[in-house]
Parts: C-alpha cells; sequence; structure tokens
C-alpha cells in the first residue's frame, strides 16, 4: 500500500507535493520520494528511507525547481524495503524524463518481469512497477499517452498511477477501480492526490474522484480526459473504507467515518455484548467503529487504551517475545477504566491474532472482569493480490480456524466477527462494487501463481528482515 501525489502548473509544486505526503504518510512509512520538473523537462528527485518528516529537509526542498511534481510514500508489497525500491522511479528514455508513482499491485508481474529480462531489460529494483517503466520506454509510438496505454495493456491487477512524461502529469486508475485517486485544484493548479485528506492539507479544493479506468492528461494547468481504459467490473478495495484509509478522507463515494460508524452500529446489532460496563477501540483505526458500536447497544464509550503515537519503526525480533513486547510499546492501558469491569473490544480486523492476544492480555493484567472481543469486519480468510501486504493463507488465523477456537487462543470471553454482507452493506452505494476478496477468497482477477506474494527475483531479497 502506498499513497501517491500529482501537481501540476504551480510555481511550489514540490512543497505542495511534500505537505500532501504529509497526510498519506499513514499509507506508507518505509520510504518517501518527489520527483519535481521544470518546463524544459529537466527533473530533479529525491528519495529517503523512512517517514516524510526524515527524509526532506528545508535544503532539500529549496533544490526543487519547476511547476510539476509527483511524490510517493512506500509500504511495500512487491520488493523488499530498500532505497533501491523507494518511488517515484526516474528514468531518461528516447521520449525524455519519465517518472511514476505507483499505487497498487501488478498481479501479472513475475512473467512480465522474465520476459522483458529475457528481452534484454536491466532492472535496478525488486519492485513491479518498474515494469511499467519499461513497458513504455519500450513502445514505439511517438505519442506519450500512447505509449503509456500500450503499456497498461499488458498488465494485470491494481494501479493507480501519476506520471510525468517530461512536463507533462499524467493520473491513471486501472479499470476496476482497486485503489483511490482524488482530482483536485489549488486556485489553478491540478492535484492529484491518492485520499482527500491530503487535498485538505494542501488547501485544493476537491474536484472529483477518478472513476476506474479513468485516464487524464495535465498540462499548463489544462486537463483533458483521454479515452478511457477498457471497462471491467469495478472491485473497489473495501479494506480501504474499513481500515486503510484517513477517516477524514472521502474515497470510493464514502465518507470513511461514517462507513466505520455504519460498521459498528451493524456490529453491535449481529454481535452485542449484553450487560458490559463500556465498549473502547484499538486506536486509532476502529475509533470510528467503537463509536457506531456504542451508539447502538447504548454501552458507554471509554477510552481504555492509549496509544503511543511517537513509536515510528521497531526493530524487534519476529519471534512472539518480540511481537509481545511491541504491542507494549505501542499501547498501555487505563488501568482505572478497567479494573473490575466487563468491557467490550471493537478492533477493525484480526490477521494473524498475535497482537490482539497481546491486547488481551495487557487488559486483563489491568484488571479486566470480562473481556469481549468485537471485529468490525469480516474473517480474513485469504491474501490480498492489489496492494494490501497481508500474509499468505497459512499465516491467516480465520484462514485456518474456527471461530471458536479464535476466542481461546485470543484469551477472551467471547468473539464476534460482523459478516460479510453486514460488512458490505455499510455503505451508501452498490455493495456489489467492492473487492472483497481477502475476506471471501473471491478474486476479481486470476489468482497469481508465483510464490511469495509477488515478491521478484529472491536472490536481492535481504537476508535479514528486522524491520517490523
Amino acid at each position: 500500500m502506498c499513497g501517491i501525489i500529482g501537481v501540476s502548473h504551480h510555481p511550489e509544486a514540490a512543497r505542495l507535493a511534500y505537505l500532501g505526503l504529509y497526510a498519506l504518510q499513514h499509507r506508507g512509512q518505509e520510504s518517501a520520494g518527489i520527483v519535481s520538473v521544470d518546463d524544459a523537462g529537466v527533473a530533479r528527485t529525491h528519495r529517503g528511507m523512512g517517514l516524510v518528516s526524515d527524509v526532506f529537509s528545508e535544503g532539500v526542498l529549496d533544490s526543487f525547481e519547476g511547476t510539476t511534481a509527483i511524490g510517493h510514500t512506500r509500504y511495500s508489497t512487491a520488493g523488499s524495503s530498500v532505497l533501491a525500491n523507494s518511488q517515484p522511479v526516474l528514468v531518461r528514455f528516447s521520449g525524455g524524463t519519465l517518472a511514476l508513482a505507483h499505487n497498487g499491485n501488478l498481479t501479472n508481474a513475475a512473467e512480465l518481469r522474465r520476459e522483458l529480462v529475457d528481452g534484454g531489460s536491466i532492472f535496478t529494483s525488486t519492485m513491479d512497477s518498474e515494469i511499467l517503466v519499461h513497458l513504455v520506454a519500450r513502445s514505439r509510438h511517438r505519442d506519450p499517452a500512447d505509449r503509456i496505454r500500450e503499456a497498461l495493456s499488458r498488465v494485470e491487477g491494481a494501479y493507480s498511477l501519476v506520471m510525468t512524461v517530461n512536463a507533462q502529469l499524467y493520473a491513471i486508475v486501472d479499470p476496476r477501480g482497486f485503489r483511490p485517486l482524488m482530482l483536485g485544484k489549488v486556485g489553478d493548479a491540478p492535484v492529484v492526490a491518492s485520499e482527500s485528506c491530503a487535498l485538505d492539507i494542501m488547501g485544493a479544493r476537491t474536484v472529483c474522484e477518478l472513476e476506474p479506468g479513468t485516464f487524464v492528461r495535465i498540462d499548463g494547468g489544462r486537463i483533458d480526459y483521454l479515452e478511457p481504459l477498457p471497462a471491467k467490473p469495478p472491485a473497489h478495495c473495501v479494506f480501504e473504507l474499513v481500515y486503510f484509509s484517513r477517516p477524514d478522507s472521502l474515497i470510493f463515494g464514502e465518507s470513511v467515518d461514517q462507513f466505520r460508524r455504519s460498521l459498528g452500529r451493524q456490529l453491535a446489532r449481529e454481535q452485542p455484548a449484553p450487560g458490559c460496563d463500556c465498549v473502547f477501540s484499538v486506536p486509532d483505526s476502529s475509533n470510528a467503529a467503537a463509536l457506531g458500536f456504542s451508539d447502538e447497544s447504548g454501552i458507554p464509550l471509554e477510552h481504555a487504551l492509549i496509544r503511543n503515537h511517537y513509536v515510528g519503526r521497531t526493530f524487534i525480533h519476529p519471534a512472539q517475545a518480540g511481537r509481545d513486547a511491541k504491542v507494549k510499546i505501542k499501547y498501555n492501558p487505563v488501568r482505572e477504566v478497567l479494573a473490575g469491569r466487563k468491557v467490550v473490544v471493537v478492533d477493525d480486523s484480526i490477521v494473524r491474532g498475535t497482537t490482539s492476544r497481546g491486547l488481551v492480555e495487557m487488559i486483563r493484567r489491568a484488571g479486566a472482569a470480562e473481556v469481549h472481543f468485537r471485529v468490525a469486519s469480516a474473517p480474513i480468510v485469504g491474501p490480498c493480490y492489489y496492494g494490501i501486504d497481508t500474509p499468505e493463507r497459512d499465516e491467516l488465523i480465520a484462514a485456518t480456524h474456527p471461530v471458536e477456537e479464535i476466542r481461546a487462543f485470543l484469551g477472551v470471553d467471547s468473539l464476534g466477527y460482523l459478516s460479510l454482507e453486514g460488512m458490505l452493506g455499510a455503505g451508501s452505494r452498490d455493495a456489489s462494487r467492492f473487492c472483497h476478496a481477502c475476506f471471501s477468497r473471491h478474486y476479481p482477477t486470476p489468482v497469481p501463481v508465483e510464490a511469495a506474494k509477488l515478491r521478484l527475483e529472491a536472490g536481492l531479497e535481504p537476508t535479514h528482515k528486522g524491520l517490523t
């Protein structure tokens, strides 16, 4: 999962992109980067590992020139967490300079990469996004839009893209619309961003959300809607609304906050917890769902877990002891709220279950008399191949264990998940537009046959992955 930004026709394009990346930090904390392009097509770039605040200094921002810029925050789903895999990608080719920032995952990346390597292409990274650069560069079309369109005709999967070819900016959403992309304006300057919250921090007004298959060219402030990509059934990622997007964003035509409150209300109807004294969230992504649960059930809402927002990335061994330590670093209970009380814990999802188990142990040590766990989504039973780094099926606790065994593993008095139907029905629009493959194993594209979640060229992967 990643966050992408594009700015055109603005004298402070790179600084606007920098602001937008701050609002998209939740979409990727491994690396960040910006490419700026001046009117002559000269490109400048800066990329680095870590948070936006770690990567960019005032001096770096002063070095950018040009009225066009794109930016990227990365959370890896294909390719390891190293500087070579940071974005935006910037190359020179026969048509000038090309820069690309990609949010999503290409499900046929391994086959395309093998074909390109066999044809003489040399890759400098292990990320699937570089495949698009090679395909564009190899196209025999002269017009940049035709080059891009030909490249995209070869790929399958999820891609929301911002690209520059010289000083032209392109914004493209795959035909199924897996990942969100918003279009706005700062004065007369067009901007695009993964979520509307980034438009807000840039001082932009929202123009529209780009629909599946949208292909936009922005040149000198002019927005041209080019011929859309061939239509396919929509497949908006429901997990964007359940967990990933910021609650102050509008995506897929929905308020993320209102969607999550609706999840909580439906959860209270389907999985009530009568006789409990209070309800609280596992902050922050389930705050709104806990509000909805409290509103529907009448159980008072409390703040019983405090999240440390200043942890950043921690180097912790991936053993169970390490995971327990990570829970303690990230959360702390409010004992005065928990002691002697029957409590309802609302979380957005359970993946492996180890973090939830550590939280429950912490809540019990703080004195809770009973712990009832409620999950504001359906059980996760399959990996995501479209840009969210969920584990393989055998690591997903709900894929391999019934609810009663999960309850016993977590150590809770009761466990209740929201139904798939209840989750998909939380929005104000047609539920059939959602991709829910990780909850149902009904994938809208052919499932990749390559092992290890599309991690390409295993020989280039690091031998130690202590960054957790």
